[in-house]
């Protein structure tokens, strides 16, 4: 019998929801590109709950307890002294979301001699030290693009937000007043400007169907270049590296995986080469750009709106200056954390546990590592240094 660790957010402040606001969540059976939605045996949750906190336990437990498994569900996963820590000794199966990342450093994975399965509620697996856990002889998985079009969904919001001046109109509401002025001396139409995204996976793809009809310029770089007919299609300009694309920009948005080519990317240096006033939107990972370089950019002027909801590390500390930076749109780690979101990545983490139980293939959609190497997915998103 296996010991699964769950590492999940909190609940809410006044606990977990016992009614939600809708009564129901629209079926999504697949995806863009003929992938099927997740396809478990059963599951054990209404769709539509709130199943990534401690309480929503992933809607596991039954499953996991009825054939004999230890489950352990926590929020606690910093330090030594955390829950994490202390369970991490014993456990095969170690779960979590990138938006409460368990961070599986190759310390944490060298005190884990029975750790044979890393799996990710959602995409996005760079908080696992997938050099480590290569060595180490691990499965690493995600559930692939069970929450992509969640995240596109928040960059299209993100980017009307900040071009739109959003935010502090909206404040100015709220605060009581009625100043149209302020509200739109930084308020933009997006129709006509460049948009490009850096990487045109699931996500980047998703986000330029979604913004060609505001009729704006599109562009991106990617590694894969994609189909001439998609960019027939979206009138979409390549450009081979990020530095080539974002001078020709007025918005760029990050979509691409953290690894060792993009960690640090959106520097000083990039940051330069932008056109003043440019907006700039990272739902990728925090370390895509340099905190600091993103503060003196806003700062300067040199963006104009820096907006996202990746953050290192995660949660951030109160003190992160990104809360208090000039003219942006944070958010906490929420794009990919939908109800409707929860469902598919839910059903795809039981999904994974019945083939890794069975002893049956993983989707290899779904494979991060297997087998000694980048397989799957991660084959087609990762680099490593091993």
């Amino acid at each position: 019998m296996a010991k699964i660790i769950c590492v999940l957010y909190d609940d809410p402040v006044d606990g977990h929801p016992t009614s939600y606001a809708r009564d129901d969540i629209p079926t999504v059976n697949g995806y863009p590109g003929g992938q099927t939605a997740p396809t478990p045996k059963a599951i054990d949750f209404t769709p539509g709950e709130l199943l990534g906190s401690v309480s929503g336990e992933l809607g596991l437990r039954e499953f996991l307890e009825s054939q004999g498994h230890t489950l352990v569900v926590t929020s606690d996963k910093e330090g030594p002294d955390s829950v994490l820590d202390r369970e991490l000794a014993d456990a095969d199966v170690v779960i979590s979301q990138p938006f409460w990342p368990a961070y599986l450093t190759p310390e944490r994975i060298a005190k884990a001699p029975n750790l044979k399965l890393a799996i990710t509620a959602g995409i996005g697996s760079d908080h696992v030290d997938l050099d480590a856990a290569i060595k180490h002889g691990m499965t690493v998985a995600e559930v692939t693009y069970s929450n992509s079009i969640s995240v596109a969904e928040h960059v299209v919001m993100m980017i009307l937000g900040l071009v739109r001046n959003y935010l502090p109109s909206h404040q100015v509401v709220l605060d009581g007043g009625w100043n149209i002025a302020d509200c739109v001396a930084r308020s933009y139409d997006l129709e006509g400007m460049h948009v490009g995204t850096v990487a045109a996976g699931r996500i980047g793809t998703a986000v330029l169907r979604r913004l060609k009809p505001f009729d704006v310029n599109l562009h991106y770089t990617d590694r894969h270049r994609l189909p001439e007919s998609v960019e027939r299609e979206l009138n979409l300009t390549f450009h081979p590296s990020a530095a080539d694309m974002v001078p020709h920009c007025d918005v760029v948005t990050i979509n691409a995986p953290l690894h060792p080519e993009t960690e640090g990317l959106f520097g000083e240096k990039l940051l330069s080469t932008m056109k003043r006033g440019t907006y700039l939107i990272n739902t990728a990972r925090a370390k895509i750009a340099d905190r600091d370089a993103i503060v003196k950019a806003l700062e300067s002027g040199r963006l104009a709106g820096y907006a996202g909801d990746v953050w290192f590390p995660q949660p951030a500390p109160a003190d992160h200056p990104w809360r208090t930076m000039p003219h942006h749109g944070m958010t906490p780690h929420i794009s990919g954390s939908t109800l409707s979101a929860q469902t598919r990545y839910a059903a795809g983490t039981r999904e994974i546990l019945e083939s890794w139980f069975a002893g049956t293939p993983i989707r290899d959609e779904y494979l991060i590592v297997d087998g000694g190497r980048l397989a799957g997915a991660g084959a087609h998103s990762y680099s490593t240094r091993v």
